[in-house]
């Protein structure tokens, strides 16, 4: 790891109010996250029962979807909002089809920068790198990713579970026009790896949820099937398609999980042509 991320992330974590990777980390099983988010975690939890399959589904579908654009030839790797690293991660993954991957994180989390230098510590210098900016800052996060990867060549742009805390508002965040410009960037042959939560499988209670998050000062954006299909207008979407989490190229462990009950997300995979 280069550690290119260092020398701006902020040095104080903020625990007066939650984080959604923090929350996440407690979903998983983490020990990385503070009372505040743990709080968070707990009341989400009470209203939607799903979370905790939702949030190791999506780390599974991270997995296969990584190892789909590695098998398939992608070297390079761009995970936004990574979180908390857990592994397996993006990189270990990536790598363990082709040693040669080289893998960029971001995240805007100081905590997430912490736990990233230890997680790559003695990875190869220049195949993997962290970069402490914000989904939003399109063309610093892509100036400071482009030190590591070639982004001339094939990226695998992957943003797993981070869309539904971006709004469509032309004059906010605007998810569309900040995910066409990513892709814009990307060469022909990129991959663009998304998951989203929806309301379309459990309504009520993803709208309890979603005002939980609101709340606490976390802006939430569940998205229905059209318009989660919508992040790939102009791509080659792989098969299956858009589906639900743990139907998207599943293992034998992901098809174990369905028995569990479905979650209310979305993921697929798509080819810039």
């Amino acid at each position: 790891m280069t550690g290119s991320g260092s020398d701006t992330a902020p040095s104080r974590v903020d625990t007066s109010r939650p984080h959604p990777a923090r929350v996440y980390d407690w979903w998983l099983g983490g020990k990385d996250n503070y009372p505040v988010d743990e709080e968070l975690a707990r009341r989400i939890l009470a209203v939607d029962g799903t979370v905790l399959r939702g949030a190791r589904a999506n780390r599974r579908f991270m997995h296969r979807a990584v190892r789909t654009a590695a098998e398939a030839g992608i070297r390079q790797f761009l995970d936004i909002g990574t979180g908390i690293p857990t592994e397996p991660n993006v990189h270990q993954v990536a790598q363990s089809v082709a040693a040669e991957c080289r893998v960029v994180y971001a995240d805007n989390d100081p905590i997430v920068l912490r736990h990233a230098e230890a997680l790559l510590r003695g990875t190869p210098e220049g195949s993997t790198d962290y970069v402490h900016a914000d989904v939003r800052e399109l063309d610093a996060l892509l100036a400071r990713a482009g030190e590591t990867l070639d982004l001339a060549e094939p990226v695998a742009l992957s943003l797993v579970a981070l869309t539904h805390y971006l709004s469509d508002d032309p004059e906010g965040d605007d998810v569309y026009g900040l995910l066409r410009g990513y892709v814009r960037a990307l060469a022909s042959g990129s991959h663009l790896i998304l998951s989203q939560v929806t309301p379309d499988l459990s309504p009520e209670a993803i709208e309890k949820a979603a005002e939980h998050f609101r709340r606490s000062g976390t802006p939430f954006f569940p998205r229905s099937l059209p318009e989660f299909t919508r992040f790939f207008d102009g791509l080659e979407l792989l098969g299956p398609g858009v589906i639900p989490v743990h139907g998207w190229r599943p293992e034998p462990e992901d098809v174990a999980a369905q028995a569990e009950g479905i979650v209310p997300v979305f993921a697929g995979v798509a080819r810039k042509i």
